[in-house]
Order: C-alpha cells, then structure tokens, then sequence
C-alpha cells in the first residue's frame, strides 16, 4: 500500500482524502499554557492512498528500528512549555504579504481536507473576512512527549524558515488548550500525488529545478537552522500553479549536534539511508544531513522512471534488506550523464563518501538547471489537466 503523506495542496484526491466539514472542528481559544500532561484524543489514524501498478510501496507509515543512544537528549515538560510559550505569542496573527491581521479561528471556513502527515490532519481553508485560501495542519495535542515534539519541531522550523523561497510559507498559528494551527500558503499539489494521478514520470528539465529547490532547502535548514529534514520524499516537495517548488512537512525534523542527528531513526523506510537502517557503529547509531540525500536520491529515480526503485517489495523488512544488500538504484542511459551523475552520488552507500549539500551545490546539474530558463508553470498546467481527468474518471 502507498504510505499516508501530507500535502499542503488544494488539488483534493477524492480517491483517497475527500471528507464533508458539515461539522468542522472549531477549538475555543484561550490563554492556557501548554502544560505536557494536557490529555486530549491522539491524532487521527492515517489512511493509506491508492497505488499504481508497479509503485507499490510497503505499507508503512513511520519506522522506528535504531538503537538507544547514550547520548540522546529529550526536552523535558519545562522547555516544551518554554517553546511553546514564545510560540503562542504570535498565535492568532495572520500574514498576507504586508498585511498583518489579528484573526480567530472563527474567521477560517473549511472547504475540505488535503490529506494527513505525522502530527494530524491538513485542511483547505478560507478566511472569510480576505476571502484568502489556505492550507492548515490541525495537530491534537496530547499527554505524550514524543507527540508534543513533533508539533514543536514543525512549528519552530516553519516559523524561522519565513526568508527561505524553497521551504512551504508560514501565515500564522492558533493554539487553543486542545489543539494547534498551522496555517501555510496553499500550494497545488505535491509530486507524489501528481506521479500518482497522472502515471508519467517527471521530465528531467523540471527534475533539474525540484533539485535546485531541494537541495536549496536541505541546506539552508542545516546552516542556518541545524536541522535534519528526516524525511525527504516526493510526497513532502510541493508545486504550485506558478511554478514555485517547496519543502514541507518538518514534524519528525532532528537537531543536529556536532552535525549530526542523535535521536532514533525516524521517518519512511522506503527512503532511509543504509546508515540508518544499520548503523556502522550500533552502540552510537548517529547519522548526518548525507541520510536526507540518500531520501533525494531514491526520490529522483522515482520521479524520474515513474516507478518506485524497491517496487517488487511486500513488506518494510524486504525494502530494508534490499537497501542493505541490492547495489543502488540508477538511472539509464536515456538521461543525461549529468541527471544520471547527481544520483549516483546521493546514492553512494558509503555515507562517508556520499557528499554533503556544498558538494552538491556545485554538481554541474544544479549549475545547469540554474541557469537552464524552465517554464515550470505551463508543464504543470498541462498535468492539471491530466490530474483532473484522472479524478473525474
């Protein structure tokens, strides 16, 4: 089955996410702090997609398989509270462009759902008194530490990451005693649904600048950030009708010390680095920014042939093996040597010599689909149509 994503889109797959909102969700808002022995119900369960013949995918959703480290630290009740504090400062403020308006949560119509990610569920919504569409991931809040993290990790790395083109564009938070709001610039659709629905893989012009924007992106949250992404995959990069291709979904992100990711492994098996699947060293099961180029790699290869590179796979155990013992996956001799180069690169197996993001950034294929002129907008209006035959029918 294909794993549950979150897309910050309004292209609503009625195949997988279409809900009525005769009785949305309408938390009060308050003033309370968020104390991490609130218990409230945990988020909705997931809901796995459709799949294409020849893209099946192990039905997993999220996968925990490291070791303990001894050096990993956990944030206590006091500096979640800390954080969410400063947070909750800014709640009930939008952002549309110049203009900053005090709203509540009264002022949000919702006009269906886009789907679900790791921390809950994402809406299309509209403010009514702008008449401005939307999109707002609705995260419970709970008892649970591991939970309360991953709300406060995407919130931190949305919030900071306003002045990065590549990363989704925060609008404004609401935090109510029961549940939190992120409300983000709706995008059209993510490159996974968009693989999904129209059965073509993505030409190699447009891969050129999903890389420049990825690769972007991945960079920035680690300079500027000391973030991790965990969890690259097509269903986590987005498009618009403009031609804008972004990163989002930072709920399961990591902070990096000394550079490098100390928690357990997190994220889909599907895309996980062979590092992280079998560290070298079991007792310090680190890993660093060179697992999310791994993620990109197998990405590419996916966009790029339509097909997911593990695709003959039943369950997580054998894409896991196959990581370990397979060669890489690579692409044919009908892309380019630079296309083809790049992802030979991520997906070095040895994460000691697979590069880092300031390699990468001078790969000749990022210095060609830089300076190559892409009219991203009008491939993807041609694809919206195909998308939306695919829905009707």
């Amino acid at each position: 089955m294909k794993t549950a994503h979150t897309t910050l889109t309004g292209n609503n797959d009625h195949r997988n996410t279409e809900v009525g909102f005769a009785s949305p969700r309408r938390p009060r808002m308050c003033g309370c702090r968020w104390s991490s022995s609130d218990s409230v119900s945990p988020p909705p369960a997931t809901r796995p997609g459709p799949t294409l013949p020849g893209r099946r995918r192990p039905n997993v959703m999220q996968l925990d398989c490291g070791t303990r480290s001894p050096h990993r630290t956990v944030p206590d009740s006091a500096e979640i509270d800390h954080k969410i504090e400063e947070i909750y400062k800014q709640s009930g403020i939008l952002t549309f462009g110049s203009q900053r308006l005090l709203c509540n949560v009264e002022d949000l119509q919702p006009e269906g759902e886009l789907g679900h990610g790791t921390c809950g569920q994402v809406t299309r919504m509209r403010h009514k008194p702008t008449n401005q569409l939307m999109a707002v991931k609705q995260m419970r809040r709970s008892g649970n530490k591991d939970e309360n993290k991953r709300i406060i990790m995407d919130l931190d790395v949305v919030i900071k990451s306003h002045d990065c083109p590549y990363i989704v564009l925060c609008i404004g938070t609401f935090i109510t005693k029961s549940e939190v709001w992120i409300c983000m610039e709706l995008m059209a659709t993510c490159l996974d649904k968009l693989l999904k629905r129209t059965r073509r893989p993505v030409p190699e012009r447009i891969l050129g600048k999903v890389v420049v924007a990825t690769v972007n992106a991945l960079h920035y949250l680690k300079e500027r950030h000391g973030v991790i992404h965990r969890d690259v995959k097509p269903s986590n990069i987005l498009l618009d009708d403009k031609g804008n291709v972004k990163l989002c979904d930072f709920g399961i992100s990591g902070r990096l010390v000394d550079s490098k990711a100390k928690t357990r492994s997190a994220g889909c098996a599907a895309y996980m680095a062979p590092e992280r699947i079998e560290p070298p060293d079991p007792s310090r099961p680190d890993y660093d920014i060179r697992a999310d180029v791994w993620s990109l790699g197998i990405s590419l290869v996916e966009l790029a042939t339509g097909e997911f590179p593990y695709k003959n796979c039943k369950t997580d155990f054998e894409v896991l093996t196959k990581v370990l013992q397979e060669e890489p996956p690579e692409l044919g001799s009908e892309f380019s040597e630079e296309l083809r180069s790049f992802v030979k690169d991520c997906l070095t197996k040895d994460c000691k010599k697979r590069p880092k993001y300031r390699r990468l950034l001078e790969h000749p294929l990022m210095k060609k689909s830089e300076a190559e002129p892409v009219d991203i907008a009008a491939w993807f209006a041609e694809m919206s149509k195909i998308m939306e035959k695919s829905r009707i029918s």
